[in-house]
Order: C-alpha cells, then sequence, then structure tokens
C-alpha cells in the first residue's frame, strides 16, 4: 500500500505532468534524417538517372569488300615474285614465277584484289593446292578504310554507337585514337572458317573465334579533311600515313544511357 500512495502522489504533482517524454536522442534523429535524405536521393538517381557504359571488342580494318587465300595450282619452286604487300592487281595478273616439271609457269590472280600477305617467296618450294598469297576484294586504290568488329555474346552493338579505336600499328601516346560509328551488325554468329574465308586470313578467323562464335559488326570511320590520313583521330592532326588494311583494333564502344533502375526490373 506505500508503493501505492507514491504512485498515486506523484500523478497529482503537476509539475511531473508538464514534462515532455523523450522518444529519442538528437543523434538518433539526425542519423535517421541523413538516412531518408539518402533513401529519397538514390529514388530520384534510380528512376530520374541515367548510366552510360562502354564494351571492348577485338577487330580488324578492311576495305570492307573481303577477301581470299590464293593457293597455287602448280607445284613447284617460286623463281620470281612479281608483286609485294599492299600493291592492287587486276584479276588474272601474274603474282609467281614457278618452275615446274613443265617448265615455268605463273600462278596468277583469281580475282581483283590488293596483297595482304605473301607466304611464299623465291626459293620456296609449293605443292598444288598450297596457300601462297592473302589478298583483300578492292574496287579503286583509294577505297574508304572501315573496321569491322567481332563481339562474342553480351549486348548487342546498336547502329550509330561511337566508336574509339586503338590502332595496334598507331601509338595512341603520341596520335590518339581512331573515331567510328556503328552502321550495322550482322543476324548471324559467324565461325572461325567463315571469317577467315572473309578476311583472307585464317590467323585472323582462329582469332576472333577463339571463345565462341562472334557477330560480324561494321563501323564506319569518321571523316576528317584536317588530318594527313583523312580520318577522324582524337588528336588533332593523327599519324602521317593512314593504317594499312587488316591491322587489328581494340575497340571501345559507348553504350546508350539507362537508367539504374532498368538493372533490377526484368
Amino acid at each position: 500500500m506505500e508503493f501505492r500512495q507514491k504512485a498515486l502522489s506523484r500523478l497529482r504533482s503537476p509539475e511531473e505532468l508538464d514534462l515532455p517524454v523523450r522518444l529519442a536522442r538528437p543523434q538518433g534523429l539526425l542519423a535517421l534524417t541523413v538516412a531518408l535524405v539518402v533513401m529519397a536521393g538514390a529514388g530520384v538517381w534510380a528512376f530520374g538517372g541515367s548510366v552510360a557504359s562502354r564494351v571492348t571488342v577485338a577487330g580488324v580494318l578492311t576495305h570492307g569488300h573481303g577477301g581470299y587465300v590464293l593457293q597455287s595450282p602448280l607445284a613447284g619452286q617460286v623463281v620470281r615474285v612479281r608483286a609485294a604487300v599492299g600493291d592492287l592487281l587486276a584479276a588474272g595478273a601474274p603474282l609467281l614465277d614457278v618452275r615446274t616439271a613443265a617448265g615455268v609457269q605463273q600462278v596468277r590472280l583469281v580475282e581483283a584484289g590488293r596483297v595482304t600477305s605473301l607466304p611464299a617467296g623465291i626459293g620456296s618450294v609449293v605443292a598444288a593446292g598450297s596457300a601462297v598469297a592473302g589478298l583483300e576484294r578492292a574496287g579503286q586504290a583509294d577505297d574508304p578504310l572501315e573496321a569491322v568488329l567481332y563481339p562474342v555474346g553480351g549486348a548487342p552493338l546498336p547502329v550509330g554507337a561511337t566508336v574509339e579505336m586503338t590502332v595496334q600499328s598507331v601509338p595512341a601516346g603520341r596520335y590518339g585514337v581512331l573515331r567510328g560509328k556503328v552502321a550495322g551488325a550482322g543476324a548471324v554468329p559467324q565461325s572461325a572458317q567463315q571469317i577467315a574465308d572473309f578476311l583472307g586470313d585464317a590467323r585472323l578467323g582462329a582469332a576472333f573465334a577463339a571463345h565462341g562464335a562472334p557477330y560480324a559488326v561494321t563501323v564506319r570511320l569518321l571523316r576528317d579533311p584536317r588530318t594527313a590520313t583523312g580520318y577522324g583521330w582524337s588528336s588533332r592532326g593523327g599519324p602521317p600515313t593512314a593504317p594499312a588494311s587488316l591491322t587489328p583494333v581494340s575497340a571501345s564502344v559507348l553504350l546508350p544511357a539507362q537508367r539504374p533502375i532498368d538493372w533490377l526490373l526484368p
């Protein structure tokens, strides 16, 4: 009974009825406020913000007409080479003179093209059906370069996407990167043999298909009359000469910006 009387006495005390009830400490209120502000900001950014991403893809420069491997119809020893890498030859033009059992005969081009590789040299012994040259089909000496990229899986590269390419034969620290735009993409993945048939180079075909069957993506190079090569480079002048066809490139493709919330939604 004594404790009950003390409790009733405290309830009747007017000064204690006026005391405020402390629900939280000031430090707790500050932490709660900061958390709410951060959550609100994250929500606004998730729905209204945008994030751009890049993907790196291997590729090669080409004149866009494809290529082929020239095989010798003759067996014998090469006694003369009539062209050099980079030469543009007409269909039927002689490329090699081969001494056979029937005398010296010529290996000629099947189609007009630019010589990209010439493994057969003077003194080489060739067999019938052996590869003696790689050629790129080309209509004119001044046909513009383009790039072909070979991405494996992942998101498709959209037409119009910005592309910046580090060219293997051009020092990027001095001349910058080569610029272009995605012009089109193949709908069917390609095998190593299909890539080799198009580029006229079995080694490139094997390299691009080493991690799976890739899609062929065409990149149109930007033009810039102020540079020595006529192509768009990140540096002011670019290199003094244009890179050769079939030069490997490492391309950085800028993908369209996405809302962060899209990454979480199916």
